[in-house]
């Protein structure tokens, strides 16, 4: 009998230690599964797979909060991991702007992904952060926005002027510039803004086009416009990150390049055939002239870079040191290619 109780004591205690090595994690993004959040989705299953399933991570797609709220919820702990947008609330993350400010020249993906992660490496970053308990894992890098709608395409600045444009962060500063009229709604309801007539054009990056449906409404695509792009951290909680066990912190932790190498792997098929999405949903690629981008650059990139250092140092960031640091983070990378 008593070998019996010591049998029964030893498995539940087995059960527990079991229980206990476990780790779930819930992770807040938004819209549905797509070329943007690939590499989440990616990270989860490397996770898994190094830790035998013991660390597993639940990818919510709007389940846990409004994209807007996802820094807020990260701040209290409602979930562990989250994706969010630096243009849905800049005054939170002052310092990752800066690679939101409009014609930087970053050309391709790659590019993205160094300069971004060479900035939220600085300790201006990781303290703002920790301000809302958050730590930066990666970026969820984009190639430069450009403009759908309908009607007679926008393609110069004098038609730019009155635009009702979806745009957030630097672009819609930069759409500013030139008499846009932006507005930050949040990427899942620009479709609904769109055909409600609340905003006459929209800019986003390829996928996003793709996955919330405004390339459907369409009727012209700016292929060359690039006016910049938004910045999109993938961020953790820092209690949840800390209270990992080293095992599952290194399985994380070394999971990060391949799930970005993934990410670009993918998001480059979807660029290869994004000629053949505008044919077969017949929108008209518009090629915007040499003579108008240069003039869109000098009114919007110099003004609203030197504005953007003059306020930051106002407030009290390194913002001169932010951008030099993008700046030359982007020429060594050219170099190394």
């Amino acid at each position: 009998m008593k070998s019996m109780k010591m049998a029964v004591v030893a498995a539940l205690s087995f059960g527990f230690a079991s229980e206990a090595m476990a780790t779930e994690w819930n992770v807040s993004v938004w819209g549905k599964r797509r070329a943007f959040t690939e590499h989440v989705e990616k990270l989860a299953e490397l996770v898994a797979e190094k830790t035998g399933g013991e660390f597993t991570m639940n990818v919510s797609y709007g389940g846990l909060s409004k994209p807007k709220e996802n820094l807020d919820g990260i701040s209290i702990g409602a979930f562990e991991m989250a994706q969010f947008c630096a243009g849905y609330h800049r005054d939170k993350n002052r310092a990752i702007t800066v690679l939101e400010l409009p014609f930087l020249g970053v050309n391709n993906l790659e590019e993205e992904v160094a300069v971004s992660h060479a900035v939220y490496a600085h300790p201006a970053v990781a303290e703002e952060m920790k301000q809302w308990n958050a730590k930066i894992l990666m970026t969820s890098p984009m190639p430069q926005y450009n403009l759908v709608g309908t009607g007679d395409p926008r393609d110069t600045l004098d038609k730019m002027n009155g635009m009702r444009v979806r745009a957030t962060g630097g672009i819609g500063e930069a759409f500013k510039s030139v008499g846009g009229v932006p507005t930050s709604v949040p990427a899942p309801e620009a479709y609904q803004a769109m055909e409600s007539g609340v905003v006459d054009t929209v800019a986003f990056a390829q996928h996003a086009h793709l996955s919330f449906g405004t390339i459907n409404q369409a009727t012209w695509w700016t292929a060359n416009l690039n006016p910049g792009t938004v910045n999109c951290p993938v961020v953790v909680n820092i209690d949840a990150y800390e209270s990992l066990s080293d095992e599952h912190r290194k399985a994380l932790d070394e999971s990060i390049d391949e799930s970005i190498t993934h990410y670009l792997d993918n998001y480059g098929k979807l660029l290869a055939r994004w000629d053949e999405v505008l044919e077969e949903k017949n929108v008209q690629k518009v090629m915007v002239s040499d003579e108008e981008l240069a003039k869109f650059r000098e009114v919007a990139a110099g003004p609203i870079r030197d504005a953007w250092i003059k306020d930051m140092t106002a407030q009290g960031l390194p913002a001169q040191e932010l951008y030099d640091l993008l700046m030359s983070t982007l020429e060594k990378t050219r170099a190394s290619n």
